[in-house]
Formats: structure tokens, C-alpha cells, sequence
């Protein structure tokens, strides 16, 4: 690596971005993706090929540009973008129809929005797939997407449903303000491709500065009409654009049991609830989330086992000993419980016991519940303004861990009687 090289990627920033490898002729070889620009790019020059032709090749480069991004989502997008429109010999080389993914939108009445592999789009574009046909448009390509983890952050971010109109019954993501009214008749098909679909396809193109801007004329004039709600729903929305949290994109890595305070990433988040009446059908819940919202394929359910008598921090004690006995299971950064102090001050007993380090806090509703006291072990900097960001994906795991509990405590009972 020449000298000269050294320097470029000695000045990139630890960013997301893509970059973009240039011959000495100025032809663009090869465009790619990174949460550390630098730390990428520097990656190709160490000496260590692994046998993919960028890698074979790195010889050929002359020069080295960069765009950095606000987000991974962002790189992926502009990665995308140029690889549609330059063709870089070696993305082209090291094509693989397994890892290459495109983002569909529907021609639904309310467009649904979902994914297809190089293969399916060829047979689509070829008219030999009739189950494609309702595809209205499509962004990409997207090499090496986690395809599950971006929809979840475009559905959070844009509000996208997958319900059906005017269902018997709101769906999940309705009761977590998530969606729009589709379900419940609340919005039209045109309002929804106005103010969900229009916007999405705009930041699918690149143009989030747009979209931001179209939001906060529409956050104005909602204000102006006193439509208060829509306004917040708004702000938080422009909110979210302008700060995305999308680190699984790209890095598939399993968690360090560690958590220390200058380096925290939280991808998941472990919230516990217990439920019973008296002493009887004790059980509890664990249901997981990431920063985009529940993973419900990681939810648990517990019988409690060891515990007579009425004590919830007993409960508790014992569905942590029993978690923490799962190694096999996704280590949390984030344990959050459905308490006060007695509960919070029990979990960092039992984690201390089995010698385990993880943000902890609880969220108590009071006597009447009717309030949300966030209780936190330990005052870490880092921790207290990550709580202060994220108060409200907090209070939506902890209401979801509780309704999960209630629901699993209902089926108990009335096991329970018919059994009677």
C-alpha cells in the first residue's frame, strides 16, 4: 500500500458512508458499504485476503473517495444508488443472487412493502413470475441486507402496515401507535399513500432531506389546524429520521457479555413482568426488543416454580436464575423490569451473582399505575442519556412485557377452571 493510500484512509472518518475505489484512470472499480469508513477501508490493505475479487484486486487501486452518511440505512441507499447507476466492475464480479435484495412496494390499495432476491426480480422482469405481477416499483440492489432488521426500521419510521383494512380488531402495532388506522378504517388509501408511502419512496431515492422538510411543513400546518396529535406524531417522526439507530444492518455479531460505558451499543432489550392473584397461577413474562420494536420470536414464558405465598420480587428472582441458565440465548444490554426499587435492586443481585454486567433499570407506575418512575442501577452517563432518549421504546416493552404476562396468566386460569 502506497504511502499515499495510507494517508486517504488514515483521514476517513469512523462513520457510516460508502466508499469508493477508483483505477488510475479514474473508473470506478468498486463501491461498498461501512459503519466505519475507516476502519472498513483500512480493513482491504491489511494483508489478510480472503479470496473475493475486490480483495484480489486491491492492487488496482489509484484512489480512494468517501461519502460519509447519518446512518447505516443512509449507506446502504447510496451504495445502492451507485451501484444501479456505474456498474463497478468488481460489485458486478462479486454478484451473488443470494445476498443481493430488493425493496418491493405494492400495488395494493394500502401498498404493502417487502423484499425480493436478484433471482425473483430477474423472473419478474421477465414477466415468468405471476405472483410478482403486483409489484409497482422497486429500489435496490442491496447487497448482503439484513432484509428482517431494515424492514423493521422503515416500518417504525414510516409508519408502514401490514394489517388489513378495517380488521374485527386493531392489530399489534396499532395499540403501540406504530400504525396509522388501517385496521380501524382511521386513514384512506390516498392519505396513507400520501403521508407513508410518498414519503418512503422519497427516502428510498436519497432525498431524506426532502422528506424531512415535506414533514415539518405538514407538523405546521397540523399545528396550525390544532390537530395536536398529528403534530407530535410528526416532530417525532422527523425526530427519528434525523437519528437512525440501525447498527444490526450490517453487523450480525452476537453481543460481549460486557457493557461498558464508553463503547454501549444496545440491540436487545430483555423486559420481565410477573403476574398472579394471590398464590395462585404464578407466572411470568420475557419479551425482547430491539431498538426498532418487540422481537417476538425471542419471547419466553414462565411458570413459577419455587415461590409460596405472594411476593413478586421472590417471582422475579427466580425467572432471572432461570434465564441467566440459558447461555445459548442472545446476551441483552438492556434488563428492564416491571417495578420499583425492591425489584430493580433483586435483578442486580441475581446478575451480580452469576456474575453478569447488563444496564438495568425498572419502570414503576405507582400505586394507582398511573405514572412511569424510571428507577436505574448505577448512574453511568452514558446509560442516563440513553434512557432519556429511548423513555418511550422503554415504556412500550415494559407495557408489552405486562400484557404478555396478564395474557399467559389468563390462560392459566382458565385452564385452570375448565380443569375444575
Amino acid at each position: 500500500m502506497s504511502n499515499r493510500l495510507l494517508n486517504l484512509v488514515k483521514k476517513l472518518p469512523a462513520k457510516p458512508g460508502i466508499y469508493l475505489f477508483f483505477d488510475k484512470n479514474k473508473k470506478l472499480l468498486y463501491v461498498g458499504k461501512a459503519t466505519s469508513l475507516r476502519n472498513r477501508v483500512r480493513s482491504y490493505f491489511s494483508g489478510s485476503s480472503t479470496g473475493r475479487p475486490i480483495e484480489e484486486l486491491i492492487d488496482k487501486v489509484n484512489s480512494i473517495r468517501h461519502k460519509a452518511t447519518d446512518s447505516v440505512l443512509e449507506a446502504i441507499i447510496l451504495e445502492a444508488q451507485y451501484i444501479k447507476k456505474y456498474q463497478p466492475k468488481y460489485n458486478v464480479l462479486g454478484k451473488d443472487d443470494k445476498s443481493w435484495n430488493y425493496i418491493t412496494i405494492s400495488r395494493d390499495t394500502y401498498p404493502q412493502v417487502n423484499f425480493i432476491r436478484q433471482h425473483d426480480l430477474d423472473l419478474w422482469q421477465k414477466n415468468k413470475s405471476s405472483e410478482l405481477k403486483n409489484i409497482a416499483v422497486f429500489f435496490g440492489p442491496y447487497p448482503g441486507l439484513n432484509a428482517k432488521a431494515t424492514l423493521k426500521i422503515l416500518k417504525k419510521i414510516f409508519f408502514i402496515s401490514e394489517c388489513s383494512p378495517k380488521q374485527k380488531r386493531p392489530c399489534f402495532y396499532y395499540n403501540m401507535g406504530q400504525c396509522l388506522g388501517v385496521c380501524t378504517g382511521e386513514i384512506t388509501a390516498a392519505d396513507y399513500k400520501k403521508k407513508v408511502i410518498t414519503p418512503l419512496k422519497n427516502f428510498l431515492r436519497g432525498g431524506k432531506k426532502r422528506v424531512i422538510a415535506g414533514l415539518a411543513r405538514s407538523m405546521k400546518a397540523a399545528a396550525k389546524d390544532h390537530n395536536f396529535e398529528e403534530a407530535a406524531r410528526l416532530r417525532d417522526q422527523i425526530k427519528s429520521l434525523k437519528k437512525i439507530v440501525d447498527v444490526a444492518l450490517l453487523d450480525k455479531t452476537f453481543f460481549t457479555d460486557n457493557l461498558s460505558d464508553d463503547n454501549a451499543s444496545v440491540r436487545r432489550i430483555e423486559a420481565y413482568d410477573i403476574s398472579n392473584m394471590g398464590d395462585k397461577e404464578k407466572v411470568a413474562s420475557m419479551v425482547v426488543f430491539d431498538m426498532s420494536g418487540p422481537v417476538k420470536s425471542d419471547y419466553r414464558k414462565f411458570n413459577i416454580k419455587s415461590v409460596s405465598g405472594q411476593s413478586d420480587v421472590d417471582c422475579l428472582k427466580e425467572v432471572l436464575n432461570r434465564r441467566l441458565n440459558h447461555p445459548e440465548w442472545p446476551w441483552p444490554q438492556v434488563f428492564l423490569i416491571d417495578g420499583g426499587v425492591p425489584q430493580v435492586n433483586a435483578a442486580k443481585k441475581v446478575l451480580t451473582q452469576h456474575k453478569k454486567d447488563a444496564w438495568l433499570l425498572g419502570i414503576a407506575k405507582g400505586p394507582k399505575r398511573n405514572k412511569n418512575e424510571f428507577i436505574l442501577s448505577g448512574k453511568k452517563p452514558k446509560f442516563v442519556a440513553w434512557v432519556k432518549e429511548n423513555k418511550n421504546l422503554l415504556i412500550q416493552a415494559r407495557d408489552e412485557a405486562h400484557r404478555f404476562a396478564i395474557s399467559f396468566h389468563k390462560y392459566k386460569r382458565g385452564k385452570s377452571l375448565n380443569l375444575s
